[in-house]
């Protein structure tokens, strides 16, 4: 057993790291329940499509709203606490939320109420959250400590967390709630033991909240390779974000396949991403990041074509599982390169304006999608998103291969201080 351990987690990347890595697993366990019980829960209470639309709405619009401040919060304060308190406030919602459950006095309101705090104290959580594996570990092992935390996130916010919050919720409204209530805790307990390096601000610094984010901004956009990776991510995710926005409406009407068949096509992509993670270190060891982000970009920009010429659901399921593979190996090497690159002080902001890029290009291309498919089919958002991408591929080939290495020249010049340094 301690074996299978040091291989999955070496103990060269510290206790803190397993520490932070366990915290993780339980709260992306918690949040995969809350995938499906939260619009469950809508469901159940109200058959308004406006009211159902809003659900989904509260889930994504935290991130655009606050995540500039969550950044600038994660670069002035302590990280840990910060992912402590936000996860006890999802704690104390969730438990608010199960007592109305039990007591019969939930309503459509409060329940969004609910879903809408949750979604935004994760905001903070997250933000904080992905500044500490670069503390915690070598440079060189962030490869390896970000595919862990990826598979976690993977396997159970995605593949398993989902039906068992389904399960959960058939068996009791407030079961999955309950449950995720306990998980998060866990996550909290198992976070409160993290050791981190001092950092934050200067006690005795002084400054505002728009010149932080400025800062923020203006860093990435003076550095080569971190606002590459920005751009690319915003427009990969306005081309993925037009094809997903009517996946289950292509997966009816193109592959003929049920509410059952849409969802083996995100397990399809879920499975591959276990394959990722499995190949992860392997070819890492044996091909340069850059490389590993051009083919990557290439392999996304064939999955639009392939999903927009195909009828057939083996293909499409077997394009699913590829490109499952693919996203997981592309996201964990772009956070990589990203944090290799941002000065400590500055991995929440950084973080954030790159999130903001994320969520931004899935709203537009969600937008985009819809309004292609309602004029020229189902199929339009995939071929829309084929051409965008493939454009941007080429104009973007050369400088792929350089930016997995400018992350070892010198950080740009930046105000920031921090405590120790």
């Amino acid at each position: 057993m301690s074996r299978l351990v040091e291989t999955f987690v070496p103990a060269r990347l510290g206790v803190s790291y397993r520490r932070l890595l366990a915290s993780s697993w339980a709260s992306n366990l918690g949040d995969g329940i809350a995938i499906a019980a939260g619009p469950l829960l809508v469901a159940s209470l109200t058959d308004n499509a406006f009211l159902i639309a809003l659900a989904a709405l509260l889930r994504w619009a935290p991130p655009l709203v606050f995540g500039l401040y969550a950044g600038v919060l994660s670069d002035r304060l302590d990280r840990r606490l910060i992912v402590i308190a936000a996860n006890v406030a999802r704690a104390v919602v969730l438990g608010v939320l199960v007592v109305t459950m039990l007591t019969g006095n939930v309503s459509i309101i409060s329940a969004l109420v609910a879903l809408g705090l949750l979604a935004t104290a994760e905001v903070f959580a997250d933000n904080a959250a992905a500044t500490l594996a670069p503390m915690l570990v070598a440079r060189d092992d962030l490869a390896i400590a970000n595919a862990r935390l990826q598979t976690g996130f993977i396997t159970l916010n995605q593949l398993i967390g989902p039906p068992i919050g389904a399960a959960l919720f058939a068996a009791g409204t407030a079961w999955p709630f309950l449950t995720e209530a306990i998980l998060v805790t866990l996550g909290v307990m198992l976070a409160s033991r993290i050791v981190l390096p001092r950092h934050g601000r200067d006690p005795d610094s002084t400054s505002n909240l728009r010149r932080d984010i400025a800062e923020g901004f203006r860093w990435t956009l003076h550095h080569p390779a971190v606002r590459t990776l920005v751009l690319t991510i915003l427009i990969f995710n306005v081309t993925f974000g037009a094809a997903w926005s009517v996946l289950v409406l292509y997966a009816s009407e193109r592959l003929g396949m049920g509410a059952v068949g849409f969802g083996l096509l995100t397990t399809a992509s879920a499975v591959g991403g276990l394959l990722g993670t499995a190949l992860y270190g392997w070819i890492t060891r044996r091909v340069s990041l850059g490389n590993v982000m051009r083919v990557g970009l290439v392999i996304e920009t064939l999955t639009h074509l392939a999903l927009a010429v195909t009828t057939s659901p083996w293909i499409a399921s077997l394009t699913f599982f590829v490109f499952g593979a693919h996203a997981f190996i592309w996201g964990t090497t772009s956070m990589t390169v990203r944090q290799r690159a941002v000065p400590s002080g500055l991995q929440g902001r950084v973080g954030s304006v790159n999130a903001i890029a994320v969520y931004g290009g899935l709203v537009a291309g969600s937008a985009i999608g819809g309004a292609l498919a309602t004029r020229l089919g189902v199929t339009a958002p995939f071929w829309f998103a084929f051409a965008g991408s493939a454009l941007f591929v080429v104009l973007l080939w050369r400088e792929l291969t350089r930016i997995a290495h400018q992350d070892e020249e010198p950080a740009p010049a930046t105000t920031v201080r921090e405590v120790g340094a």
